[in-house]
Order: structure tokens, then sequence, then C-alpha cells
């Protein structure tokens, strides 16, 4: 039954995996703020650019790989530190080259969290403020406030915390990927450098906000939960729903991956056997919302807030109306659903609800069948084959220029400072656009071996990522209703790193069983037993 059941994951996972592949032959998703504003676009694919891109992508991915299975003689004791150190120099040259300004909720939380620390001002909290609409946003202006208590008070102090976490989630990534391939005899130190080198994360440490920290504490998360099911050991699953809670914490997505904990225990629960299990899956729930918890109760007791901070504050049901948006399928609707909150409802959280389902009934029983269908595959097409999760603008920034795409006429990034890097890359250079370009063929090849690794799984009923997979699609499931933007989605690229990678090197490994039994006087020359020891002998000496 247990089998049946991944299995089946597995092949939806696949079907979506093959929409979005098949899709990006016919149209292409982008995301450029200079050119368009905040907005989405899909227009039809430049078939000869786009083959042209994977090849070369291709090429290199393979170069880049041969070479790190010759560091496969090394301990991991020197290769670990050394790539973490060198991903780190690269992250640090990128927040001086692209000195990017904090804008939108970023500078808005940023500005709250210096209130309090100087001020002494929570008045945000009181109705028609920024935290009283979004509680949840809470977490970063703490975060915020005590870093700038204790380090001093400048940008650079929270990019370089940024880069640590990203840092924590390269070494998890490789960590994961190690306790689901526990028979490798490799040290397979090319998912850390792929890791460490994941274009889209080097250049999000220019991003303040909660995006990069939460993604750090759960993928840690999943880690020590995929480890527990294997070794058992208690601690494991102490860490697992520790990092769960606080990944939760900074952003409330956290759920999905308690889902996938919590359904990758009961597949494992004869295994791991069931009172500890149960044990597990207590523990688990106990630590989920302590960190709310004791948000709301420190709040009251110091008299900041006299309810709890969500008794008002915007209902899902604002982004569930978003998310249903014909023209810009699902992405931000101009403030179309702030307005109904904010005025309609006098940021009354009940009346808002009533008026926002509502508003979807409404929605829904004016779109024909076809315009909704329609609306659906545009949403999850373009937020998952847009493959920069909005790096363009979040990471990368731009000078301010101006332009009749930006949003409201004009661009609201801004540099610290403009050098020789932000002049190559300023408004739609060839430099940016090739970016954007490379990291959407990136994104294309890694669905691609996805794919093989998840058909590869289901013909030799091979089922151990199914707690990846049951993240991935709940990502799906959760953003083609909600409101979207592919910054969102995120949290799960360290999930599809995995997954490529594993798929990767099947397809690598394949390639190398077809070529070598084809010259078994080779082989026999060579000393090679067979084509295993021949591709053993291949990926630890000369590649």
């Amino acid at each position: 039954m247990v089998r049946a059941i991944q299995k089946t994951l597995y092949l939806i996972l696949a079907c979506f995996i093959g929409l979005f592949i098949a899709s990006s032959f016919f149209i292409r998703a982008k995301y450029n703020y200079f050119v368009y504003g905040d907005t989405p676009v899909l227009e039809k694919q430049q078939l000869g650019l786009f083959i042209l891109g994977i090849v070369v992508v291709l090429a290199l991915s393979v170069i880049l790989y041969k070479i790190c299975l010759k560091l496969n003689q090394c301990s991991w004791k020197i290769v670990i530190p050394a790539i973490l150190l060198c991903s780190f120099a690269i992250r640090l040259v990128i927040i001086f080259l692209f000195p990017r300004l904090p804008t939108d909720d970023s500078q808005t939380v940023l500005s709250l969290a210096l209130d309090m620390l100087y001020r002494n001002d929570y008045s945000s909290f009181d109705t028609t403020g920024y935290l009283h609409m979004f509680p949840f946003n809470f977490s970063i202006v703490v975060y915020l406030k005590t870093l700038l208590r204790l380090f001093p008070d400048n940008y650079l102090v929270i990019k370089v915390f940024n880069i640590l976490f990203t840092l924590l989630t390269s070494l998890m990534i490789y960590l994961l990927y190690k306790e689901l391939n526990g028979k490798s005899k490799d040290h397979d130190y090319g998912i850390l450098v792929f890791a460490a080198t994941y274009i889209p994360s080097l250049f999000m440490s220019n991003l303040i906000y909660n995006d990069v920290i939460a993604t750090a504490f759960l993928t840690s998360a999943l880690y020590f939960a995929v480890k527990f099911i294997k070794r058992k050991s208690i601690k494991d699953i102490v860490f697992a729903a520790i990092f769960l809670a606080v990944g939760n914490y900074f952003r409330s997505i956290g759920v999905i991956f308690l889902i996938a904990v919590v359904v990758s225990l009961l597949f494992n629960m004869r295994a791991i056997g069931v009172k500890k299990a149960l044990t597990a899956l207590f523990i688990t729930a106990l630590l989920f919302n302590v960190p709310g918890w004791t948000q709301n109760a420190v709040l009251q007791a110091t008299n900041v807030v006299d309810e709890p901070i969500n008794e008002n504050s915007a209902p899902v049901y604002m982004w569930l109306n978003m998310g249903i948006n014909l023209e810009t399928f699902g992405f931000w609707d101009n403030r179309e659903s702030y307005a109904i909150y904010q005025q309609d409802a006098n940021y009354n959280k009940s009346e808002s609800t009533e008026l926002f389902k509502e508003e979807i009934s409404t929605k829904l029983s004016e779109a024909g069948l076809s315009d909704l269908v329609k609306m659906y595959y545009k949403k999850i097409v373009w937020t998952w084959t847009e493959g920069t999760y909005q790096m363009e603008r979040y990471g990368l920034g731009n000078d301010g220029s101006s332009s009749n795409g930006g949003r409201m006429g004009f661009v609201m990034d801004r540099y610290s400072y403009t050098n020789a890097a932000t002049d190559l890359f300023k408004g739609d250079s060839s430099y940016r656009s090739g970016l954007l370009w490379l990291l959407y063929v990136l994104n294309f090849l890694m669905y691609v071996f996805i794919l093989v690794r998840l058909i590869g799984g289901i013909r030799a009923k091979r089922f151990e990522e199914t707690s990846l997979i049951l993240v991935v699609l709940g990502f799906i499931g959760f953003y083609l209703l909600w409101e979207i933007k592919s910054r969102y989605i995120y949290p799960v690229y360290p999930l599809l790193i995995v997954l490529s990678y594993m798929g990767f090197k099947d397809v690598y490994d394949y390639m190398l069983k077809r070529y070598f039994p084809r010259r078994p006087c080779l082989l026999g020359k060579r000393g090679f037993k067979d084509a295993d020891q021949a591709i053993s002998h291949f990926a630890h000496s000369n590649a």
C-alpha cells in the first residue's frame, strides 16, 4: 500500500515536470522588472536560441562534473571547507559589486526594526499599521533588530549573515544528498559545488528579507528528518523539529515541510518502530508552533498588543483572491485586494474574509471554464519555469534608470553606488538578458534530469526521495491557488538541486556503461574486470 502511494506521488510529480519541459519548447516565462515592471510575462519561445543555450549549458555542466570527479581523491576535511570558503568569497564580491538597497517589503521591515531599536516604536501593530496587516513579518523584524543591536548598523552586516545562511543551505544540500545516497562510495563533491555556486542563491544574499533564512532552516529540518528515518536517533528528530519550527516562524510555508515530514514518518513507521515513530510525531507537532506562541505571549505581556496579533490581520482569503486573476494569472493585482481589506473592511479580518469570499465566488462564476484552465496553466508554468526566482530584481537590482515598463513609470531599485559591474548589467543590457537566459536554460535542464530520476525511481521501485517529492508537490499545489511570485518557491530550490543532480549522475553513469562494454579489449588491457570497475576508476582518476 505504501509503495503504491509513493509510486503515485512520483507519477504525479513526473507529470508536472513533463508539463514544464514540454511547455518550455513553446513559451518562455520571463520576469524583467526594468522592461516589463512587476508583472509576469509569457512569450513565444525562441527555439533556436533555446536549443543553443541547452547545448552550451549541458556541455559546461559535463565539464564541471568531470572536474569535480577528480576531487574524490581528496579528504572532505579539506574539500568541503575550501568549497564553502570560495563560495563565501564569491558572494562577498557580489554584494560589493552590486550594492542593492532594500526596497518594498525589505525596506519596510528594516525601517520597523530601526524604529523599535532606537525609538521603542511598536505602533506598526496598531490598526492601519504594517504589522497589524502582516504580523507574520514580525519574525524578520525581530531578527533584523537583533542583528542591528549586536553589530554595526549597516546593510553589509545583514548581507554577510545572509551569506552564512546560504552556505548552511549549501552544506545541507550536500548532506541531504549523501544521506539519500548512503551506498555511494564517492564523496560526490559535485553537488556541493553546484549548490555553492548556484547563481540565484549567489545573488539573493542581497535580499534583506526572510527567504534566505527560512530556506536554510527548512532544508536543515528536512535533512535531519531524513537522517532520523534512516538512523532512528531521537536527537535527529529533535533537531528536525527545532529547525522546522524556526523555519516556519520566518516563513509560514513551513507547514508544507511539516506535512512532508509527518507523512514520511507514517510511511516508514514499521521500519522506525511504532513507539519511536509516535514519539517523533509528538515532538514535531509539539515544537512546531512554539515560536509563534512565545511571540504572542511576550507581546501581550509587555502590552505591545492587547490581543493575539493574528486577530485582525489580513486573512488568507486575500492571497487566494489575488491568486485568481485572468490578466496576470495570480500575480500582483495592483492593490485591489489590499483595498478590500483596508478600505472596504476597515482592517477587520472577519468582515474582509466575507468580502473576499464573495469576490472569489464572483470571479469564478464570471470566468468561463476555458478561461480558468488557461489562467491556471499560465500560472503554474510561469511560476515554475521562470527559473530565476526573480533574482534580476531582488538580487541583481538596477540603477534606477527610467523605463516604460517599471511600476508607476520608474524603477524603484537603487544601488548604494555604481561601478563597472553595475554599468555592464545596467537596464536591459545584453549581460543582464544573457544571465537570465542562462538561468532559464539551467532551470529547464534541472527539470529534465529530475524527470530522469523520477522515471528511474518508478522503474526500479526506489522511493527514497519521497519526502522531497512531497515538499515539491506541496509547493506546486499551494501556489496553484495562492498569489504567485517565482521568488516564493525559492525555499524549494535545494530539493530541485538534489533531485536534478541525482538524475544527471544517473544519465552520466548510464552513458559510461554504454560506452565501456563496446570496448572489451580496452577494459582488459587496462586491467578492468567489468564496466563498473572501469567507471569507478574513470571517476576517481582521469575523469
